[in-house]
């Protein structure tokens, strides 16, 4: 089962993903990651346990007060650092926490590689990312309504927390 974690305030986000994170440990995962933002945003992910992320992290630049985490338990593709979430748009300007299962990812997918879209990961979450940015891009829409529009398509069961470096406040 997988966890999710958001923090968005005046403080730094680093410590409160990672307690968050440490308190969603007892429900089992296989990896873990984090993505924080101020001006950039930054990923930091590994297959393994939070106290191998916080190491991993350790030396950073963990700064941000935005940031979002997740604990993963595989469903699409296997328990490693590449399919830890979040996940990037193609741009960098998008990252994605997904917990749950996109039923139609390989349809979306097949769709979004003949636009060009090129995937790192073997996830279903990956899908909605592109997707995402693909749809803000296309129709001209704010992140909110970009949203809207992919999760129309989707068909599954899910929640999702998002950050952008263009829509930093949304």
């Amino acid at each position: 089962m997988c966890g999710i974690v958001a923090y968005y305030g005046p403080n730094q986000a680093y410590d409160f993903l990672i307690k968050g994170l440490q308190r969603l440990e007892y429900r089992g995962y296989d990896s873990a990651g984090i993505a924080l933002m101020n001006k950039d945003l930054k990923i930091y992910k590994n297959k393994g346990k939070v106290s191998e992320l916080e190491a991993m992290a350790k030396g950073q630049d963990l700064s941000g007060n935005r940031g979002i985490g997740h604990t993963r338990w595989a469903t699409h593709g296997e328990p490693n650092t590449v399919n830890a979430h979040p996940h990037l748009s193609q741009s960098g300007d998008i990252a994605l926490i997904h917990n749950g299962i996109i039923e139609n990812y390989d349809t979306i997918k097949e769709v979004l590689v003949a636009r060009g879209y090129v995937f790192k990961s073997d996830t279903d979450t990956e899908v909605l990312t592109h997707l995402i940015e693909e749809i803000k891009e296309k129709e001209q829409v704010d992140l909110l309504e970009a949203v809207r529009l992919a999760l129309n398509e989707v068909i599954g069961a899910y929640a999702i927390v998002i950050i952008s470096k263009k829509d930093p406040n949304t």
